[in-house]
């Protein structure tokens, strides 16, 4: 099974379903709401995460992160950064070891939330490297899901404006599944529902002649 390459192609993804998605959303755009959020979060102990900022048009001009999703298996908490900022306990949480917090591409989201301060990230699993194991080769959120769900993630909302003053309810779905989607991703692979050897998106496998060098060997 070492061979074995799992991808996905963007044609074959548009004719899936979309992701199906019953969990509850909350807008945190207080202190307050946040310090309420983050204690049912730790208590938790392993949440999807991941962050939105608002697109920019105009060469070398940055926008910090406006959004941060944090999910458990049924609920997301959106926390508006554009309007709270990072706030000592945010930080405290993101850097608390034992709140394993799952994510996709990771590296990148720190280094924009780098913009608004110091953080030392703590806990967290980078999806991209994690389904290596599993035999997946592809690295983006809604291959991967497609992969092992059979369902699309639309990125319709992506490039919206995440500062909005109010968030639209596809932005909050959008932003919600997202996060969602890596905790889901993970608990799937972790309990051993998926097996690689079956899928049907295998693009390469050792060929007859491998396997009987393997063998001999």
């Amino acid at each position: 099974m070492q061979n074995i390459n799992i991808a996905i192609s963007k044609d074959i993804i548009s004719q899936l379903p979309p992701v199906q998605y019953n969990g509850g959303i909350q807008v945190v755009d207080t202190i307050d709401k946040a310090r309420i959020a983050l204690r049912e979060l730790s208590r938790a102990r392993i949440v999807g995460f991941d962050t939105e900022t608002r697109p920019s048009f105009r060469k070398g001009h940055l926008h910090k992160v406006a959004l941060m999703q944090l999910s458990t298996d049924d609920f997301c908490f959106l926390f508006r950064l554009n309007k709270l900022g990072m706030f000592a306990q945010l930080v405290d949480f993101l850097q608390n070891p034992a709140v394993k917090k799952i994510g996709l591409s990771v590296h990148d989201d720190f280094s924009v939330l780098g913009r608004s301060g110091e953080i030392a990230p703590e806990g967290f699993v980078e999806l991209q490297s994690f389904v290596k194991q599993y035999c997946i080769a592809d690295t983006s959120l809604q291959k991967i899901y497609a992969i092992i769900f059979g369902e699309c993630i639309s990125k319709g909302q992506r490039l919206t404006n995440w500062e909005a003053e109010e968030l639209t309810p596809q932005q909050q779905r959008y932003a919600a599944i997202d996060a969602w989607a890596c905790l889901r991703i993970y608990r799937h692979l972790c309990e051993g529902l998926f097996n690689p050897a079956e899928s049907p998106y295998i693009v390469a496998e050792p060929t007859t002649t491998d396997n009987n060098i393997q063998k001999q060997l």
